[in-house]
């Protein structure tokens, strides 16, 4: 699927840094997002004009997909002045354990630390489970030294140690090398020495040092980031030297940008160093772009619904801002402390597969029937009950317009198969059984939205629900009346969301530092003098982005705590010279405004200190999107299946709605990227922005 209007030729090199206040205004600039089964493109001419492509994923090579992409959008890599890529080669390599051999050389006597964990189970309700350490125990050396917490040497380091660790790691195959000591954040000196020791003999570039890529006292979760990190380090480095190179030999001289978790961009050349940092990054960068769109919009407070194949994304967005946390767990025993947008995510997408259990109990999810065979409509195969499947056969999905099937599967084969899989063994008619497994994949959905709103303090009735992905907008106005929420937002472009996130996303660095310390005992000149040293280190890591910045902003923030506490909040500075009052009476306000209670009896606790630089590039008109839309809107008539009955629904083309229409459900509002449906009692209106605002 692709679409254009016109374009403008680009330009070679590398540009030079520019001066403070100076814009350097980047011409044509394309969005490319690799997904598990699409990979897509939009991208922006000179004039504004956008051309947008859809194409299949090369899953053996993403680098294949984004050329593919290129090409279906009418245009060639040496035309394009700025390519900004999110990719899922690192979330992907660490969930299916595809991963670099990873050598540890840590504090004598904690070379356990990675595997004990937090006295979690991987089943919180049970004894079962088994648990696979990144890193085996057989790779996991120990040296002499150690500092105590605040950074006074107790046990110096043995060098010699080092050097004959490091030759036994390599003699056992190891590609990537952390160094992560007890107390390197207190004082990094041994580490330092460790590292140099290190580079100076490994063969290659992948040497980590736990302290350089995340400063925190906590020496667990500190080691699992370090060594994520490590893991995916060559996965990510060979496949972005490969893009390039195949870019390059294609007339592309520029240096990309890629998209990282926290919902900002790095330089290729760059982005390996840190790579976990690029984790969760396809739905960051989807969340980006739903900030810029409710900005434009008029809406600050939103939370957003990414539906796809396989998961379902969910995020909060107060007063235009996506919130973002330091304590991502992508799998158990995996947890990667590092600023990102907060995602959580459920099992629940378009091919998740519908099944009974022994006790005659639906469930659905979280296996998936995945993009290969997929849902039995996609007929390539696939012969397993998927949500897909219930939403073609309750007429919610038109069977002539499926995208990347391969053959078309008649919709009486699948409710054949719901009858004899599902509706049977629950004394259901095979429509029943659809409905029964569209709203157990709603309850799982509605489930990630209380977990970033009301375990947060947050009313949903005070947002909208932002809906995208492939399947979003079938499932979002049924979504939004089972939680509460008034208003359901689907963007003109909705399957192309995360691609739209590429295109809009500024350069952004995060550092952080921990001083773990009462706030009692903290000098007021310490924390001004951390904060600026971080914006230091941040903005220059901006001003190399290689990209065009109109203008930089910074944001601080403390994780504190109560003494005797062990989760975090995060609290937000108002200057970078804050009084010790003013933190304090932040972080109060902030605790209430989560647990609705105060503790002024308990000291509080300045734990960590992070610095955002976020470089703010030229903004980008949405209303260009929808830009051009012709034809007629009003295609006919369908039946539709919802609540219990069928009902005759209108069927619409959504490119072809003008501002101001408005729709009353039930309806099926049909185009390339997504189909949504107004459930009977819903109202939609065009805005002016060509979004879809539906009052539930």
């Amino acid at each position: 699927m692709a679409g254009q209007h016109r374009g403008a030729r680009g330009g070679r090199g590398c540009p030079p840094r520019l001066p403070d206040g100076v814009t350097r205004m980047v011409r044509r600039i394309a969005g490319i997002d690799v997904g598990g089964t699409f990979t897509d493109l939009v991208m922006q001419d000179a004039d504004g004009t956008i051309r947008i492509a859809k194409v299949p994923t090369t899953s053996a090579n993403q680098a294949g997909g984004v050329l593919d992409a290129i090409a279906a959008a009418g245009t060639t890599p040496a035309a394009l002045d700025l390519i900004v890529h999110g990719t899922t080669a690192t979330t992907n390599a660490v969930l299916e354990r595809k991963l670099a051999k990873v050598g540890l050389i840590t504090t004598a006597g904690f070379r356990d630390v990675l595997e004990l964990g937090r006295r979690t189970r991987p089943r919180a309700y049970g004894m079962t489970g088994t648990f696979e350490p990144l890193i085996p125990r057989e790779w996991r050396r120990e040296v002499p030294e150690r500092m105590d917490a605040r950074g006074q040497v107790l046990t110096p380091l043995d060098e010699a140690a080092v050097v004959r660790e490091v030759h036994a790691l390599l003699a056992a195959g190891c590609e990537a090398l952390v160094v992560h000591f007890l107390h390197a954040y207190a004082n990094p000196v041994h580490e330092l020495r460790a590292g140099e020791i290190a580079r100076a003999i490994w063969p290659n570039g992948y040497v980590t040092l736990g302290h350089a890529l995340l400063s925190e006292f906590r020496e667990y979760e500190r080691g699992t980031t370090a060594s994520v990190n490590a893991a995916v380090q060559p996965v990510l480095d060979r496949y972005i030297r490969h893009l390039q190179d195949r870019l390059a030999d294609a007339g592309h001289a520029r240096d990309l940008l890629v998209m990282n978790g926290n919902g900002g961009t790095v330089p290729a050349r760059a982005v390996a160093a840190e790579a976990a940092k690029t984790v969760m990054s396809g739905p960051a960068s989807g969340v980006m772009a739903a900030a810029a769109t409710l900005t434009q919009s008029g809406v600050r407070n939103a939370i957003t619904c990414d539906m796809g194949g396989t998961s379902t994304d969910v995020a909060l967005i107060a007063g235009g801002v996506p919130e973002v946390s330091a304590e991502l767990s992508l799998a158990y025993g995996l947890p990667i402390h590092l600023p990102m947008v907060d995602v959580r995510t459920v099992g629940a997408g378009g091919g998740s597969i519908a099944w009974i259990d022994r006790g005659g109990m639906l469930h659905v999810g979280p296996e998936s029937a995945g993009s290969m065979p997929g849902p039995i409509c996609y007929g390539r195969g696939g012969t397993r009950t998927t949500v897909t499947d219930a939403n073609l056969l309750l007429g919610r999905l038109d069977p002539d317009a499926l995208l990347a099937t391969g053959r078309r599967v008649p919709v009486e084969e699948v409710r054949a198969v719901f009858a004899r899989d599902v509706g049977g063994p629950l004394g259901m008619t095979p429509e029943q059984a659809a409905e029964a497994v569209i709203r157990l994949a709603n309850v799982l959905m509605a489930g990630a939205i209380r977990m970033v709103s009301l375990s947060r303090g947050h009313d949903p009735r005070d947002f909208a629900l932002f809906a995208f992905g492939g399947a979003g907008p079938l499932h979002a106005v049924a979504l939004a009346r089972e939680i509460g929420i008034p208003e359901v937002l689907v963007p003109f472009r909705p399957g192309l969301t995360n691609a739209l996130g590429c295109l809009v996303a500024d350069l952004r660095q995060d550092v952080v530092n921990t001083l773990n310390r009462g706030l009692d005992d903290i000098e007021e000149a310490e924390i001004a003098a951390v904060l600026a040293a971080q914006s230091a280190r941040g903005r220059a890591g901006v001003e190399a982005g290689g990209a065009e910045v109109e203008h930089i902003e910074t944001r601080h923030v403390a994780d504190m705590q109560f003494r005797g506490q062990t989760h975090l909040i995060r609290v937000p500075l108002a200057s970078a010279t804050p009084t010790r009052a003013e933190v304090q009476a932040a972080f109060e306000e902030a605790y209430f405004a989560r647990f609705q209670l105060r503790l002024p009896e308990i000291r509080a606790v300045l734990v960590n200190l992070t610095t955002s630089v976020v470089g703010r590039r030229r903004s980008f008109d949405l209303r260009a999107l929808a830009a051009g839309a012709e034809g007629e809107a009003r295609l006919g008539t369908r039946r539709l299946y919802a609540g219990g009955a069928w009902h005759e629904a209108t069927v619409w083309r959504r490119e072809a709605l003008q501002e101001a229409t408005r729709i009353a459900g039930p309806a099926v509002l049909q185009q390339a990227d997504a189909t949504i449906i107004l459930e009977p009692g819903s109202e939609a209106v065009v805005d002016a922005l060509g979004n879809l605002r539906v009052r539930v």
